[in-house]
Order: C-alpha cells, then structure tokens, then sequence
C-alpha cells in the first residue's frame, strides 16, 4: 500500500481487522469507555469548573457542558463509522489521509501529537506541585520523574495492562464525581447525613438569586461554551484504540453509547450541583470546588481527599495521552511518513520507540515550562488546544468524505455494522459548530493565541508534507490513474 496516495474505497460494509501492524488486540469495550474517560475527565472538570461557573452563571454553565455534550455525540457519532472502516491504531490521520488527502491526514496526526506531548509535560508539572502539599520538602521535578516512570513503565508492558491500569485511574475519577453528585444532590434535598447542617440552598436557589441565571449575559455563556469544547477532549482517545480492540464492530458502537452517555452524565450532572451549592460570586479559581462541596457537605478530610483524586485525574489523563502519542508516531512511521524505527515492536506488541519518543516529547514540554514559561510553553499550549477543536474538524469531515465515495462507489448504507445517523446533518454541523468555536477564540483576547501560533503549525506541516513527500503522493496518483 502506497501510504501518501488516498485510498480508493470499496463498497464493502466491514473493513477485516488490521493484523499487519502487529499490535495486539486486547482490548475490550470498558477498557475503551474507560479510556475516554480516562482523557476527558481531568483538571478541567476538578479544577477549572469553578472559573466556567463565575464566568457563565449557574444555568450558563450547565447549558454551556450540555452544548459540549452535545457536539461530542456528533463527533463520536462520525467516528464511531470511521474507526470501524479503518480499524487501525493511530486512526484519525487514516481517517484523513484516505477520505481527503494525505497532507491531511499528516497535519492532523503531528497536530494530534503535540497536543497530547504538550499535556503530558503540564500534568507532570501540575501533579507534583500537589504532591508538595504532603511533601513540601521534595522539589517538583523529583515527582515529575517518578510520575513519568511510573506511567512509561505502565504503557510498556502491554496494551492490555495500559487498558486495565487506565480503568482503575478512571474509576478512582468516576468514584469521587458519583460522590459529589450524591451528597451534594442530598445536600440540595435537605439530607445532611455527614454533616448535619442545614447551612445549605435548598434545590435551585443559586439559580434564581441574584441574577444567577445569565450573570454576565449570553456572551458569558457563549465564551464558556468554547473553553468547554476543550474540557471534553480526550473523547476521541477510541478512534486511537480501535486497531487494539477485539471485535471492533461490536466493541466501538458499545464504547461510543456508553461514553457519550457517562459523559453528559458526569459532567452535566457535577456542574449542575456545584452551580446549585456554591453562589456563583463565591466560586472560584482558589480551590477545586469539588473541596468546597466536599466540605460543605461534611465529608472529613475533603481537601487530603481531592488532591488524591486530582494527582490521579491528572496522572490518567496523562496515561492516556502517551498511548496516544505512542500510537500516533507508531501509524505515522506504518504510512511511511516518519522514520521507519518508530515501527518496531517488541515481544508484546508495544511500540518502545515511539513510546519513548513520546515521552522525550512531555518531559521537553515539562522542561521548557520551566525555563522559558512565558514563550516556548504558551506557544505549545495554544497549539495543542487549536489541535483539539482541529482534529474534530478532521474527523467530521472525513467522516462526510468517506460516507459519499462510500455511496458513490455502489456501497449499501444499510449493509454497515454501524452508520451515524441523519447524514449529512450530523458531519456538516459537527463541523460548524467546531469552525464557530475557532471564529469565537479570535473574538477572545484570552484564547486568540491559539490561532496565531495553531494556523502557523498547521500550514507548515501541509507545507513539509508536500516538500518530503509531495513527489511521491504525485506519482502514486498516476500510476492509479
């Protein structure tokens, strides 16, 4: 297979597996809802939460995350058809390089890379200035090595155990979001069985006092409304996986359901009783207001609890992001665009190289966090979150390529194991909401970054792809044609 020429597709509704690459397939549908979950819930939720609520109001915010939820069920709803089409690992620059282009398909997976490389340096970062709470005397850097050898060594020895040591972080995460939103919820109900206060609003009332509702207007929620998109990245993380799941066809639909599903769940649901405990005025970036909840509800020890939780949150997410990066890199050097021992495999099925390429990627970002804060950090910090919203975008349109070359070749939509719904509603608008979301970031002052230094990214990467492999993409077109 000639890697930089786009695929013809076939009319046939169920791709085989993808046995060539040698990775095992030896994950199951909890392993992938976990590890979506696993990228997704994070600091976002446990941290800054409480900056959504300020900024959004009570009812902003939860409409707000049910707009994010939203625009993830398009988006998984796309990708549910493509990673079923191309079970690969690595999948969204397949999706990309096959359906629109290969230049595509490059940019997206070293966009996709570096937003996850970035993450993993920040989360380092972030994990051990909470473990000084317990160890003032241990510099920063001492934990970032430990957390750092502790999620390599969990990646490097199999698929499998990377799955299964991901659905224990995640169930940690999952555990403490199910304990706000019951004893909280109770709380709003007027049970106070920890605590035995009544110091607590009754239901909603956060919501109708004090202009509560829409605060600081529609803009407010418009703003918070883009912040959440990126809150719910890491949702994609199956596409990344599909090419080491057993029965992809069963397993993918199951996992895309069961994530979409926890996700509106969790996040609606946490959002909605920490705007409904805590006034909006009084919510803050100060502390998790997961600790402000926890506290007011009486559970002992809330702050010792949640800085647990939040040290394994980030550690997960950061687990998650070096499989990513390490499948990425691995389906890159596959396609032949990157250098061919970033394919090696060992006995397991694991790429090492790729793996600690990956991890060289997150300590340089941990590094330049510290030496250059001000440049070099922010400058990969806006990339990586232009490179969220950037990679929906590709794979909602290579999902609406794919289905129409799908048709127009003689394929039977009726025939696939899975189809999104309502094409070609669900990829067009998917699309449109994610382009507003990049139009509103130029409207914002804080986030306009990304743009200035994401386009750039972007286009030089288009720009290296037709200089390195332009030639051959050139003649692999004639020799089809």
């Amino acid at each position: 297979m000639e890697s930089s020429t786009p695929l013809t597709l076939k009319p046939e509704p169920d791709a085989p597996p993808s046995t060539e690459s040698g990775l095992r397939r030896s994950m199951g549908p909890r392993h992938l809802v976990m590890i979506a979950m696993g990228g997704v819930i994070g600091s976002g939720l446990f941290l800054s939460s409480g900056y959504t609520i300020s900024q959004a109001g009570p009812l902003g915010a939860v409409l707000a995350y049910l707009v994010g939820a939203f625009v993830v069920y398009l988006v998984m709803a796309c990708l549910g058809e493509l990673a079923i089409a191309y079970p690969v690992s690595g999948a969204f620059h397949i999706y990309a390089a096959r359906s629109i282009g290969p230049a595509t398909g490059f940019a997206t997976a070293w966009l996709y890379w570096l937003c996850w490389a970035v993450a993993i340096g920040s989360e380092f970062t972030a994990s051990g200035l909470l473990m000084q709470r317990w160890f003032p005397g241990v510099d920063v850097w001492v934990w970032c090595l430990v957390f750092a050898a502790t999620l390599f060594s969990l990646n490097a020895v199999s698929s499998k155990f990377f799955g299964e040591s991901e659905f224990w972080f995640a169930i940690i995460k999952v555990g403490a979001i199910i304990g706000l939103i019951v004893l909280g919820g109770a709380a709003l109900l007027g049970f106070h069985p920890l605590s035995g206060s009544g110091n607590h609003p009754f239901l909603f009332e956060n919501f109708t006092t004090d202009g509560g509702l829409f605060p600081n207007g529609f803009t407010g929620v418009l703003v918070t409304a883009l912040a959440v998109f990126y809150a719910f990245s890491g949702s994609e993380l199956i596409g990344v996986a599909a090419g080491e799941t057993k029965d992809p066809a069963t397993s993918i639909p199951k996992a895309m359901r069961s994530t979409v599903i926890r996700l509106l769940v969790f996040f609606v649901g946490a959002i909605a009783v920490i705007a409904a405990t805590i006034p909006y005025q009084e919510v803050g970036l100060d502390e998790s207001p997961f600790v402000t909840v926890f506290t007011a509800t009486g559970v002992p020890f809330a702050a010792d609890v949640m800085n647990f939780v939040i040290i394994t949150a980030l550690l997960s997410a950061g687990n998650s992001g070096l499989f990513s990066c390490a499948r990425m890199l691995y389906s890159l050097a596959d396609e032949g665009h990157a250098p061919r021992a970033l394919k090696k495999l060992t006995s397991r099925g694991i790429p090492l190289i790729a793996l600690s390429v990956s991890m060289l990627g997150g300590l340089a970002s941990l590094i330049s966090s510290v030496v250059a804060p001000e440049t070099v950090y922010l400058v990969l910090v806006s990339v990586a979150g232009f490179a969220v919203v950037g990679v929906w975008m590709s794979i909602t349109a290579s999902h609406f390529f794919h289905r129409r070359a799908f048709v127009r070749n003689g394929g039977d939509v009726a025939t696939l194991s899975y189809r999104a719904p309502l094409f070609p509603l669900v990829p067009v608008l998917a699309f449109t909401l994610c382009t507003v979301s990049l139009v509103g970031i130029a409207l914002d002052p804080a986030q306009v970054a990304a743009l200035y230094f994401g386009i750039p990214f972007a286009a030089a990467c288009y720009g290296y792809f037709h200089i390195r492999y332009g030639r051959r993409a050139a003649a692999g077109k004639t020799a089809q044609g």
